[in-house]
């Protein structure tokens, strides 16, 4: 007869496999209140205790990690003298592990939980158990998840339980055991860059290709669940997002996340086309829509407001693979779901979350740094120039500021009246990222402001935009050629605020 250790946080299904593997000839050993469901259930099984001879202890921490029970998971069944050793010790092999963990992700993720509590829901003897059944897959088979309860069940039955199948479980068995200690060293971490950083996420769906047809790609999400997140989406319409739909929706969140009032962003290639912000949404989107009605065709645009009928209808009369937003009218969704290839997602934007880090793959390794959540504050800003900001023309500054962060460098964005008119991405210098967002902006460029997201090295911007008519300008400071910049500002009578802070956007 062959036995099969079961000891199962996640109780789902468990009496119904066990009583089937018993019907196949298995003899089921168990613990604690796993035995206990099992017996209720009327399936005959042994306890753990009567085969080590130990009763649990400490609390049950101490019940499994025993010779009587490990040596028959670990043993290799190739080798005589293992088999001798458990024939010297009267120890009967194991031919399957059945365990789940103790929920430390779901004890992690409650707000009242306590380090002590949290700390108790690290598992020591189940990984052990898991982690030594999965190393012997030549012998033994090892099963984390409950879903797989029947697939497992199966096998026995056509005589399929074989090594690929083991192998692939063991596989299973070794990414959730990584996933569970990954969670339990950052829970315990403190240093924001220790000397191994070890990530962990879960697919969320496979993609139908990458950023282009001849890439495989797949969508995955943190453990925890992140706020802001397109992981945490409602779909409420439309095909399954892309690649690069999640790349430009993902951009889209992080720069609607920078404004508190009624504001519409429009994003192609994971930059703005068109921000705009105002009274309410309507002319939100308005402004968004004026700011470059050529590129937002086929954009993507994020709300943080209810979009309703009026909207809806301003954005039914265009193309646009995606609208997100906190909430969508019915009525709306009845204009919006006219359109088959339209995606409407339903976002959570009352969350806000910083301190998170950013990685990106470089070949054979990756760069890790924090997010960029720096922001301006009256105190730390500097005006250099001869004529001072006005209160109106700081508002927008303050804005155009807010946009620029979330542009490709090089970058430069125009903007009056809380709606961006030129936006200059991705440049290799600066004044051509000036003149692309000073051509965009055409005759509106006249009583506007200027952010660029670094400092200007030469005073060629601040001519290029004193030509367009920008009436302020702000920008980081710290060239060494600051005081050009500040003389070509008198020169036109633009005021100019440094801030001391850069964005840089690779």
């Amino acid at each position: 007869m062959k036995r099969v250790l079961i000891s199962v946080y996640d109780k789902r299904y468990v009496e119904s496999f066990a009583s089937e593997l018993a019907g196949l000839g298995y003899e089921i050993v168990s613990t604690g209140g796993t035995l206990k469901k099992l017996r209720d259930a009327g399936v005959d099984a042994t306890a753990a205790e009567d085969l080590t001879g130990f009763a649990e202890m400490l609390d049950g921490r101490v019940k499994t990690l025993h010779p009587a029970l490990h040596g028959g998971i670990l043993a290799d069944r190739g080798k005589d003298v293992h088999l001798r050793q458990l024939a010297d010790n009267d120890i009967k092999p194991v031919d399957m592990v059945v365990v789940n963990l103790y929920p430390f992700k779901q004890t992690l993720d409650q707000p009242s939980a306590t380090e002590e509590t949290i700390i108790e829901n690290i598992d020591i003897g189940g990984p052990a158990m898991l982690r030594a059944a999965a190393k012997n897959m030549n012998d033994v088979t090892a099963v984390v998840d409950p879903d797989d309860y029947e697939d497992v069940l199966d096998a026995i039955r056509n005589n399929a339980l074989d090594r690929s199948k083991r192998k692939a479980l063991a596989a299973k068995v070794f990414r959730h055991t990584a996933q569970y200690d990954a969670l339990i060293a950052g829970y315990m971490t403190e240093e924001a860059f220790p000397e191994n950083y070890t990530v962990t996420y879960e697919k969320v769906q496979s993609l139908r290709y990458g950023e282009n047809p001849h890439q495989q790609a797949a969508f995955y999400k943190k453990p925890q669940q992140t706020a802001m997140s397109l992981t945490s989406a409602s779909q409420l319409h439309g095909k399954q997002l892309s690649y690069n739909n999640i790349q430009d929706a993902n951009a889209a969140l992080a720069m609607i996340a920078e404004y508190d009032y009624p504001t519409v962003v429009a994003v192609k290639h994971m930059n703005p086309s068109g921000i705009g912000e105002a009274a309410d949404l309507n002319d939100a989107f308005a402004k968004a829509y004026d700011s470059d009605p050529v590129s937002i065709f086929g954009g993507i645009v994020a709300c943080n407001r209810t979009v309703d009928k009026d909207v809806a209808k301003k954005m039914g009369e265009i193309f646009l693979e995606i609208v997100m937003a906190p909430q969508f009218t019915e009525d709306a969704i009845a204009i919006l779901t006219e359109k088959k290839n339209i995606r409407l997602l339903k976002v959570d934007m009352q969350q806000t979350e910083t301190g998170s880090h950013e990685l990106t793959a470089v070949h054979g390794g990756v760069l890790i740094q924090s997010g960029d959540d720096g922001s301006i504050s009256d105190k730390q800003l500097d005006y250099p120039t001869e004529k001072q900001p006005t209160e109106a023309q700081m508002t927008d500054l303050a804005f155009a500021w807010k946009a620029v962060k979330h542009v490709k460098s090089n970058a430069i964005v125009l903007a009056k009246e809380k709606q961006t008119l030129g936006v200059g991405a991705g440049q290799m210098n600066r004044v051509g990222a000036a003149e692309i967002a000073v051509t965009q902006a055409g005759d509106k460029a006249k009583g506007s402001v200027l952010a660029s997201d670094a400092f200007f090295p030469m005073p060629d911007t601040v001519e290029a935009a004193a030509k367009a008519g920008v009436t302020a300008i702000i920008q980081p400071g710290g060239s060494k050629r600051d005081q050009d910049s500040i003389d070509m500002c008198n020169q036109y009578g633009i005021a100019m605020v440094f801030t001391s802070m850069r964005h840089f956007k690779h």
